[in-house]
C-alpha cells in the first residue's frame, strides 16, 4: 500500500475587539472552542487539558469525519497555548499542531495570532490534493469569522 502525506502551513494574525481575559476564557471553554476552530465539531474532556475530538473535513469533493485525541500544551495563562490533534478514519489521518497567541493592545482589544501545520495522509490526501491549495486561506478566514461571531455573542450576553 502506498502511503501519501502532505502538510499545510496555517498562519494568521488579526486584532479583535475584546479583552484578553474574555478571549482566553472563550478559547479555554470546551463548548465554545469547537465553534471557533474550523473543522472541530465536538470536544469531550478526558483529563486535564486532554480531549476526545471529532473533526469534520471537506476538501472539494472529498470529505470525512475523523475521531481522535486533542491536547492543549505549553499553556501560558492568558497569553498562549498549543493545540495538538491526532485524528483518523478509514481513508486517512489528519494531525495538526497549532499555536495560538494573545497580545493585549488595549483594555478592549487583543491581537490574536496563530501558526501551525496540518498534515494529511492516506487516501484523503491523495483524493484531495488538487483542492488543498486554497484551503489554508479559507481556514484562516473561517477561524476569524467564527471568532468574531463568538465574541459578538459574548458581548450580547449569550
Amino acid at each position: 500500500m502506498n502511503y501519501y502525506l502532505i502538510g499545510m502551513e496555517l498562519k494568521g494574525k488579526r486584532n479583535v475587539e475584546t479583552d484578553p481575559v474574555t478571549l482566553w476564557n472563550m478559547l479555554m471553554d470546551v463548548e465554545i472552542l469547537p465553534k471557533i476552530v474550523p473543522g472541530i465539531s465536538k470536544l469531550e474532556k478526558t483529563g486535564e487539558n486532554t480531549y476526545k475530538s471529532t473533526l469534520e473535513v471537506k476538501f472539494g469533493p472529498v470529505s470525512g469525519k475523523f475521531t481522535g485525541d486533542m491536547q492543549m500544551e505549553d499553556i501560558r495563562h492568558q497569553k498562549t497555548f498549543t493545540l495538538k490533534a491526532q485524528q483518523h478514519n478509514k481513508i486517512g489521518t489528519v494531525n495538526s499542531v497549532m499555536k495560538i497567541e494573545l497580545m493585549p493592545i488595549s483594555g478592549k482589544e487583543t491581537e490574536v495570532a496563530f501558526s501551525g501545520e496540518v498534515t494529511i495522509s492516506g487516501l484523503m490526501k491523495m483524493m484531495g490534493e488538487k483542492v488543498l491549495g486554497g484551503v489554508t486561506e479559507m481556514l484562516t478566514k473561517q477561524f476569524f469569522a467564527n471568532l468574531d461571531h463568538e465574541i459578538a455573542k459574548q458581548k450580547a450576553g449569550k
